[in-house]
């Protein structure tokens, strides 16, 4: 295929509020790209994912690191812990293994198949998962997912105390074993990974890939919608608000339980 041109900036920095900043990859392809969430505390930092891992963070942006920000991984796909290699502090779910890591792939039918992709994406990816290269020479098969220095279990009910705000870590398996949000009830903020985000068309949730769990996609639903969540940042696209969390949550569990019966 031919040369891809290489972009002016690879990351994206968006100011949510005066406590909260978003980093995407918009050269990388919609199911790629996901969220990295920076949210500043008054005692300490916390990002939520790490991207792809294309390009270096620390590099690039170097706000992320300025205050030795504790790294959560909601999970281990690619897309959300490829620049966990670069932070000192790392945690994730035991059940997600995000110290040796599944191979990863830029080429969409290779990373179907690493992924045991289902539903609507099977076949329908692009030969390739970036639109530009991140520097001159970049080859996209050298790309490999690169484990954590150290990564520490973070278990359900764990909590992340930046001073002025306290987060609650959600053991929600059901996407992958170990898929985690992150809960902060006093503002009611969800980070929820891949767990639950806004669908376009052709997008459905995703829990029928590798470590992908039907039952237990349902009960981790159920839950988070039974919390007093007024806002979502999720793992891939824009925020939204609870009602429509509970419209996507609905409409998941009811489609699963009508193919699988009740829980």
């Amino acid at each position: 295929m031919p040369a891809l041109p290489v972009a002016d900036q690879w990351y994206q920095v968006t100011q949510v509020n005066d406590r909260l900043t978003v980093i995407t990859e918009p050269h990388v392809h919609p199911f790629l790209r996901a969220n990295i969430w920076h949210v500043r505390g008054s005692r300490r930092d916390l990002v939520v994912d790490a991207g792809l891992g294309v390009l270096p963070l620390r590099a690039t942006v170097p706000q992320l690191f300025e205050r030795d920000p504790a790294l959560v991984l909601t999970h281990a796909h690619l897309d959300h812990m490829g620049g966990a290699y670069e932070f000192e502090s790392c945690y994730a779910h035991q059940s997600e293994f995000a110290r040796s890591p599944a191979p990863g792939s830029l080429r969409g039918q290779r990373l179907a198949s690493i992924l045991g992709l289902n539903g609507p994406y099977t076949g329908q990816l692009p030969e390739m998962l970036i639109d530009a290269a991140p520097y001159t020479g970049f080859d996209p098969d050298s790309y490999e997912l690169r484990p954590p220095r150290s990564c520490l279990p973070v278990n359900d009910g764990d909590t992340i105390d930046l001073g002025d705000k306290t987060l609650t870590a959600l053991h929600l398996p059901g996407h992958s074993p170990g898929s985690i949000a992150l809960f902060q009830p006093d503002e009611g903020w969800l980070f929820s990974g891949d767990v639950i985000y806004d669908l376009t068309d052709g997008q459905e949730l995703l829990d029928s890939m590798t470590g992908g769990n039907v039952p237990d996609y349902i009960d981790s639903l159920n839950r988070i919608a039974g919390l007093p969540i007024s806002v979502v940042y999720p793992g891939h696209g824009a925020p939204f608000g609870r009602q429509r969390l509970l419209e996507l949550a609905h409409d998941h569990v009811e489609s699963r339980s009508a193919l699988h019966g009740p829980r």
